[in-house]
């Protein structure tokens, strides 16, 4: 499996062009560089081997591979990240009396040294393993440690050495200047960087600036001590001319060109780029990785920092450090400078409670920001007040979304039929009540540290539907999706007809795009069908599914148009890798239904380690391999950039695709015994699962007659519908009968 993507991967790769002249500094106006740091290291032990041919094989064709050099006690070349080899390798555990403590830059260092073992000591015995713990683990052991050599069988279409720590070495009689110049004197070395003065004006005199070799001065903090000048790196940058005899260019961390302030929104760009390309000097910036948290400006989409880097007109780094190959390339290749594809790609793009990642959900400000960033259709959770009004809220229980908790904390309770715990229920305030409150941001993951833009944790207006319709009428969406939730139990407990309630909403709105209405009642759908056909019904199915039987899509195509499933539906998952798709979407496809995915999220760690942290490619996946028709997202602005762009439709394009990614092939490359166990498969979807009993009576609970209610929606033959529950006693029969 994971051969065959690399191969597709290298045959659509192989033609990469860029017609987009670039503000980088080079004179042709190329585009910057993506530079992969050990490889793909946010998904393999970095500097292995795999990591290597991943990123040559997943990236853009001149990706330049990263190798960050150190020097073993006979004086061989490998590639590790860390000077200590014990934070990347299981050499503490080959040799545990191995450890050894030096003074490395005035400070003492206790660990694993490569110094203090020959070649064949490491190459024989020890194996890389990942460093970073958010990451997969299950390569571990699985990798031997990668040599100089190694890497140059690779034959990489460019190569980038660090030499970090030349002064350690230098004080332990390891010429590393010499090693590094008799290395350049046999193999094409591109590129060339250390953070220290010293060793870089060595090698200017070693390989001179005839050769094809580029130095590169690689900047630390600002507080850090360069140790050959014992100045700050801060100061070293006020004098960029003094660089510049000596180096063609300077690696950065990002913070020097876009500030992030301590609230973690971006402050205004620096004018280093500038300055620096004024002189004649490339700029390249650090670290990028798809699981780094940083600006709230970006959403938590990768692709949208590095285009703050790469995609603006006036100026472009001319290159970046990334853990994550493959996403800095769809950035450049993909998304940069405004780039569109001729047609809009296949597939609706569709909000959940607007864009929720960005703003508190089902506000005005979400959806307004929703249909900004692209969202097709924008969507409307209806719940009911006490006194009978419907409004948008992604749940009936307002402390999800609501700062109820912290005024009517009084009238919380549990209703079994709702949610198995306790909470306060908009069904049990009236609106004026829930006006009083303010909608809250809340993230999915909050264990995880992963918060959602707290500046607009409170902000918006929380709206009803009629309101809601009346924005969108405003609004460029195509249409928007009306979900209708516990009609049943609003019906039959709590005297508020939610259909009726949206029936008169939609009947008097002015809106005239096209109507969605989705509910996991089949009842509910059935009413729509009937009373007004033109809308297009949506089935949605909450559970997790491995199988749709025909005989269960024929019940659910006598009521729907379109179904919206989960995620864990359209592909099975396991330790958070990707284990195999189901036949469901193509099963519904037979039936001429359409089928929408939800609910997509860009953090991380909602998405598995087979998209690579990487959410576009998650879109993609859904769209381009499992044929969904559309996205349910929280970042519309992720999706819609996907679609729009030139690499939608990976069989078509030429040049850099945006792949979709196999199931189960990322786990066929892990350690043996190491992958997670398979879990048991999900149940097939039943009849009795999308068949439901005909909605019950609106509860008279004020004396009134429900037959009174001039909401209620008839059946074409002039019966109230809510006559016609008494069929469902007959049996499964009769109850599948009222789906012709």
């Amino acid at each position: 499996m994971a051969a065959s993507i690399i191969f597709i991967a290298l045959s659509l790769l192989a033609g990469a062009s860029h017609a987009t002249k670039w503000p980088t500094l080079s004179g042709s106006g190329e585009a910057p560089k993506v530079v992969a740091r050990g490889g793909y290291s946010g998904i393999f032990p970095d500097q292995t081997a795999a990591a290597f041919l991943f990123a040559n094989a997943m990236s853009m064709s001149n990706v330049v591979l990263f190798c960050d050099l150190q020097l073993t006690k006979d004086g061989v070349g490998i590639c590790r990240t860390d000077l200590r080899l014990d934070n990347s390798t299981n050499i503490a555990d080959v040799f545990p009396g191995g450890a050894k403590t030096y003074d490395v830059n005035g400070s003492p260092l206790q660990g694993w040294f490569s110094i203090d073992f020959t070649a064949l000591q490491i190459f024989s015995n020890v194996t890389a393993s990942q460093n970073v713990f958010s990451r997969p683990n299950i390569f571990d052991g699985a990798y031997p440690i990668t040599s100089l050599d190694d890497v140059r069988g690779l034959r990489p279409s460019s190569l980038w050495l660090n030499v970090q720590y030349d002064a350690f070495y230098g004080e332990h009689g390891q010429d590393m200047a010499g090693y590094v110049a008799n290395v350049a004197a046999h193999m094409p070395v591109d590129y060339l960087s250390s953070p220290e003065v010293s060793f870089l004006k060595k090698m200017a005199r070693k390989v001179g600036r005839g050769t094809k070799t580029k130095l590169v001065l690689r900047v630390l903090g600002e507080d850090e001590t360069e140790p050959t000048t014992r100045q700050s790196y801060a100061s070293l940058l006020k004098d960029l001319s003094a660089l510049r005899p000596f180096c063609s260019g300077i690696l950065v961390p990002k913070g020097y060109i876009w500030p992030v302030d301590e609230a973690h929104y971006l402050g205004q760009p620096s004018d280093l780029v500038a300055e620096a390309h004024r002189l004649g000097l490339e700029v390249f910036a650090y670290p990028f990785a798809n699981d780094l948290v940083g600006s709230y400006n970006y959403s938590y989409d990768p692709t949208a920092e590095y285009l703050q880097f790469v995609g603006g007109s006036d100026f472009a780094v001319d290159g970046v450090l990334t853990d994550f190959p493959s996403s800095a390339s769809e950035a450049i290749a993909c998304f940069a400078q405004g780039q569109k594809g001729s047609t809009a790609g296949k597939g609706l793009v569709i909000s959940h409670n607007g864009a929720s990642g960005d703003f508190a959900g089902s506000t005005d400000l979400a959806y307004k920001r929703a249909v900004e960033d692209g969202a097709d259709i924008i969507d409307c959770s209806v719940q009911m007040t006490n006194d009978g009004v419907a409004i948008c809220l992604g749940s009936a229980d307002l402390t999800s979304f609501t700062t109820a908790s912290a005024t009517f904390m009084a009238k919380s309770t549990l209703v079994p039929e709702i949610q198995p715990s306790t909470g306060i229920f908009s069904f049990d305030l009236t609106w004026s009540e829930i006006q009083r409150l303010k909608p809250e941001l809340k993230s999915p993951l909050p264990n995880a540290g992963l918060k959602r833009n707290p500046a607009m944790k409170n902000a918006g207006k929380l709206l009803t539907l009629p309101e809601f319709l009346d924005l969108a009428q405003t609004t460029s969406a195509k249409g928007v999706l009306v979900n209708i939730e516990n009609a049943a139990f609003l019906a039959s407990k709590k005297g508020l007809d939610a259909v009726g309630a949206a029936t008169a909403a939609l009947g008097n709105s002015s809106f005239t795009r096209q109507v969605m209405v989705q509910s996991d009642d089949s009842a509910v759908l059935s009413r729509f069908r009937d009373s007004v056909p033109s809308y297009r019904r949506v089935l949605l199915v909450k559970e997790t599914v491995s199988d749709a039987p025909a005989p269960t899509v024929e019940a659910i195509a006598r009521v729907a148009h379109a179904v919206n499933l989960p995620r864990s539906s359209v592909v099975s998952t396991s330790g958070g890798f990707l284990v195999s798709s189901t036949d469901v979407v193509s099963e519904m496809h037979a039936a001429n239904l359409s089928v929408f995915v939800s609910v997509l999220r860009n953090e991380f760690m909602a998405v598995a380690f087979d998209y690579f942290a990487d959410p576009v490619v998650e879109t993609a996946s859904y769209i381009s391999q499992f044929g969904a028709d559309g996205v349910v997202t929280e970042f519309p602005a992720t999706a819609a950039a996907y679609l729009r762009s030139p690499c939608y439709n990976y069989t078509a394009v030429d040049g850099y695709a945006i792949l979709p990614v196999q199931p189960g092939s990322l786990l066929g490359m892990a350690a043996p015994g190491a992958a997670p166990p398979t879990e048991p498969p999900a149940p097939a979807l039943t009849l009795a699962d999308v068949v439901d009993p005909p909605l019950p009576a609106v509860s008279d609970l004020d004396g009134a007659s429900p037959d009174a209610s001039p909401t209620s929606p008839s059946h074409p033959s002039g019966q109230p519908l809510e006559a016609i529950p008494a069929l469902w006693l007959v049996g499964t029969a009769i109850v599948v009968s009222a789906f012709l």
